[in-house]
Parts: structure tokens; C-alpha cells; sequence
């Protein structure tokens, strides 16, 4: 079985974990990292094959046109991930329309293909603004996959299905994040620093598991930065943001290589059929 894997364009300074210790209108004086770590993502892609989905800030893609444009000329899906990283509960429904067509139009611009996909930063959407949904496909998005059914102390849904839904049959297709189902509980599976903190043979067992006995494609992410052992340090960042954040670096990449070797990869929209 065959599934998606992602990855979500952002610098290291752009985090979530580190958002109140990074302003950011200091974003534009920090050392960038995104086009050498998106490089080596790419590069990485290229040596086994595969084609995934990369969701893209449009911040980033103003800043590197010519990035965006490998992206998309190394055959791969160029989704959004809205323009500067701000989670959607700071949004109206106004202020999110002006984001999501901001940057839907900055990388159609740039690759001349349209845009379908998006995924909102710290996938947050939840129970409290499901409203976002609408606004997605008002603006010519044909997926989302900005949901996380889990429970978390920065995102989460964990009452949400755990497979690709509608909320109406005329609504936009959600394709929520890997989980594995447990004595009634959902537990990640779907990337991200999980990928890192777990021994890499219990995660290829559990989305073993999602494709053999719940027979569902897996949706697999992570972002450039974690394959950037080399990363300027946060100085003055809490504890918690900094475990989560360098957990492993330095063994990202092998991972990832047993990862794409152990399983089929390929884009969302050719996974999913959105």
C-alpha cells in the first residue's frame, strides 16, 4: 500500500516552539536555513524515488522563488501552509481568507499549477473553528489535512475521525495525520518529532498496522529543519520547546532513508485521489 508523504517548508525560526521566544520581525535578519535543508530533503527524495507533497509558507516562497520552483519541477505537489506560520485561532474567518488566497496565489505564480492542498500551521484546526473547512473550499482548495486526532498540549482532535472525512458530502476532503488506535485511544504515528522521540522500529510497526489492518493509506510529515543537524541554537528558549526541537537531529536523515526504503511513498493528491 502505498502513502503520502509530506513536508512542511518553514525555516527553524518559524516554529511554533519557539514563537514567543523568536518575534517576529526578527525573522528577516535571522540566518535562513530553509533552501540548504529543503536541498538536502530533496536530494534525499531524488535517491530513492519517491515524489511527496511539500507545504509551503508563502513567506518562505516570496524569499525563494527558485526553491519552489525545483519543488515543483522535481515532480512534487506544491501545497500551502498558509503565509507566515500564524495559527489559524488567531484568525477570523476574514483574516484566514486573506492568507490562504495570499499564498495560493504567490505559488501558483511561481510553478504555474494550481494549488489544492493546505495544511494549517500547527494543525490547528479543531473543534473551535471547523468554520475554516469552508473558507478552504470557498477559495479553490480541494483538500485540507489540518487535523490531528490526538490528544496534545499545542494541537489536537482527538474526536475526529482518524481517516480522510467530509463534515457535509459537499464539503472539503479532511485527511487528518496518521494515528494508531490502542484500547480506544488514538497514538501518533504520522511523523513529526514523535518520528524522533520513538524507536524507529515501533513506528514502522505501527504504521505497519494502520496499513494492514485498518487496510488505510498512512500520511507521513516532517519539516526541513529536522534533517539540519548544523541549525544556529535558540538561546533562551524553554526547556520543553528545546528538547522537542533538537531531539535527534543528527539522526533525521537515517531514519528517513529506512523510512522511504521500508514503505511506498508517493503525493498527496495521487494517495488520496483529492
Amino acid at each position: 500500500m502505498r502513502n503520502a508523504l509530506t513536508v512542511d517548508v518553514e525555516d527553524y525560526f518559524q516554529v511554533a516552539a519557539f514563537e514567543r521566544t523568536i518575534p517576529r520581525p526578527s525573522w528577516p535578519s535571522r540566518e535562513s536555513r530553509v533552501e540548504y535543508s529543503c536541498g538536502r530533503v530533496l536530494d534525499l527524495f531524488a535517491t530513492a524515488g519517491t515524489k511527496g507533497t511539500f507545504f509551503i509558507l508563502g513567506w518562505v516562497a516570496e524569499r525563494y522563488p527558485a526553491l519552489v520552483q525545483r519543488i515543483a519541477a522535481e515532480g512534487h505537489e506544491v501545497a500551502s501552509h498558509g503565509y507566515d506560520h500564524t495559527r489559524l485561532h488567531q484568525f477570523t474567518p476574514e483574516q484566514l481568507r486573506a492568507d490562504v488566497v495570499r499564498t495560493k496565489q504567490i505559488l501558483e505564480n511561481l510553478t504555474g499549477q494550481p494549488v489544492r492542498g493546505y495544511r494549517a500551521p500547527s494543525y490547528s484546526i479543531d473543534g473551535r473553528n471547523l468554520w475554516a473547512l469552508d473558507v478552504l473550499a470557498e477559495t479553490g482548495h480541494a483538500y485540507s489535512s489540518s487535523i490531528y486526532p490526538i490528544r496534545h498540549d499545542l494541537y489536537g482532535m482527538p474526536e475526529a475521525p482518524r481517516f480522510p472525512f467530509r463534515l457535509r458530502p459537499d464539503a472539503i476532503l479532511e485527511i487528518p495525520v496518521t494515528t494508531v488506535q490502542f484500547g480506544g485511544r488514538n497514538y501518533p504515528c504520522g511523523g513529526g518529532g514523535y518520528f524522533r522521540l520513538l524507536p524507529y522500529r515501533l513506528f514502522r510497526g505501527m504504521l505497519r498496522r494502520v496499513n494492514e489492518q485498518d487496510r488505510q493509506p498512512g500520511l507521513f510529515y516532517f519539516h526541513p529543519w529536522e534533517v539540519d543537524p548544523g541549525q544556529p541554537r535558540v538561546a533562551g528558549a524553554p526547556l520543553k520547546s528545546r528538547f522537542r526541537h533538537y531531539l535527534n537531529l543528527g539522526s533525521m536523515q537515517a531514519r528517513l532513508e529506512r523510512l522511504l526504503e521500508d514503505f511506498e511513498w508517493g503525493r498527496m493528491d495521487e494517495v488520496f485521489g483529492a
